[in-house]
């Protein structure tokens, strides 16, 4: 029996006949269960690429490319030299020096404290990370003029009631003194302080808005006794090259440093994103389980009300294999076309959330919607996974077919 039979005849029981039967209605009604299942497999991909890319560029402002810092400790040294030989190391594009650590804030007022963590930058601190753009109010950069100005999470702002038009409104920062051995007995001594205007105020998201303040990097240095130390060395790289450029800086500062990607700074976030998306993607293969259960019943319906057909082609030479691959396909184009038409449905509901942005996004982020990235490679697993799970379920019925050839059976 040659592929073509098997084709026509797959495809003839695919359209089915306009009769009471409900054979047809069985088969349509297992392809809109398949259809619903991976529409819903592409909407959820999309609005979780959707989201891991939001994310990702919210955690430039604050997480560079490459990070280098210290194993052990604080702080560390490093002299000019050092930092010359990282700039010059191909793909780096651009090098800042950094310092920061916990500190305790109070507004001038005295109402509002909390535990912040400030950073100390340098001039090149904008061009490796991508906190300019969140900049909503004031200034964009940070001064050692008087006053001394900072840029300050919006959280911060609205929790100590700080108003950056106000060129008096200041925070206080107090830090530990570490050359203070004895604070109980001179109280004054045992906290560094640090008074700064907010001339900015950004907003990127919670994490990053209720914990940091942007300073000039010597007064933070003083503010913790480190002058001429940092806690870490930050870098913008060609993505490209970064594991490239890792290697020569872990040989440039040796075992006692560590040197980490973007990926690496955050690897318990990235981990808990891929993993969440691929428990969503198993539990929606089980629905898929659940739907393709209907296309079982369609089948081994459909074999019952063909026995006659299986008997002729049975009488014309056919051999059980061929039988079984003409209802194997069937299952096959069941799943194929409902899956077809799912992606379909799929890809068009999230253009419109791309196009129209119909579902805002609750809570404070920048997103004022659900965002969307379509990406091929779910496109290609879900029509896999279609397939590969609408193979299993046609099994069942394949092998039935082949058992419902009764051989004192006669066609009429």
């Amino acid at each position: 029996m040659n592929r073509t039979l098997i084709w026509q005849l797959a495809i003839r029981y695919l359209r089915g006949k306009r009769s009471a039967n409900a054979v047809p209605i069985l088969s349509r009604i297992s392809m809109v269960a398949i259809a619903v299942s991976s529409a819903a497999m592409i909407i959820i991909f999309s609005v979780f690429n959707g989201l891991e890319s939001m994310v990702k560029e919210l955690y430039k402002g604050f997480y560079p490319e490459i990070r280098v810092t210290v194993v052990r400790g604080k702080f560390f040294p490093a002299d000019s030299a050092r930092l010359a030989a990282i700039r010059v190391i191909s793909g780096v594009q651009a090098v800042s020096a950094c310092i920061e650590d916990n500190a305790m804030v109070i507004d001038e007022s005295n109402k509002g404290q909390n535990v912040i963590v400030v950073k100390g930058i340098d001039k090149n601190y904008f061009a490796v990370n991508d906190v300019k753009k969140y900049i909503v109010h004031g200034a964009d950069s940070v001064s050692m003029g008087h006053p001394y100005t900072a840029i300050v999470g919006l959280h911060i702002i609205n929790e100590l009631g700080l108003d950056f038009n106000y060129p008096f409104s200041k925070m206080d920062l107090y830090y530990p003194n570490p050359t203070t051995t004895n604070p109980e007995a001179d109280p004054a001594s045992a906290y560094q302080q640090l008074s700064l205007h907010p001339a900015g105020i950004f907003k990127i998201e919670n994490e990053f808005d209720s914990r940091y303040v942007l300073a000039p990097l010597p007064l933070v240095q003083q503010l913790f006794h480190a002058e001429g130390k940092y806690s870490s060395i930050e870098i913008k790289a060609d993505p490209s090259s970064v594991e490239a450029i890792k290697k020569q800086l872990q040989q440039l500062f040796g075992t006692d440093y560590r040197v980490e990607s973007r990926y690496e700074q955050n690897k318990t976030m990235y981990m808990a994103m891929h993993t969440e998306k691929w428990a969503i993607y198993a539990i929606l293969v089980l629905v898929l389980f659940i739907a393709e259960f209907n296309m079982v019943g369609a089948l081994a319906m459909l074999v019952i009300e063909k026995r006659k057909d299986i008997a002729i082609l049975k009488a014309m030479g056919a051999q059980p294999a061929a039988i079984r691959s003409i209802f194997m396909l069937e299952g096959t184009l069941w799943s194929f076309v409902g899956g077809l038409g799912g992606i379909l449905l799929g890809i068009a509901i999230c253009l419109v959330q791309i196009q129209f942005k119909l579902v805002p996004m609750q809570g404070d982020f920048l997103a004022s919607s659900f965002p969307v990235e379509i990406q091929t490679a779910d496109l290609l697993l879900v029509m896999a996974t279609i397939l590969v799970v609408g193979v299993l379920a046609a099994w069942y019925p394949a092998m039935r077919a082949t058992k419902a050839v009764d051989p004192s059976l006669k066609a009429t």
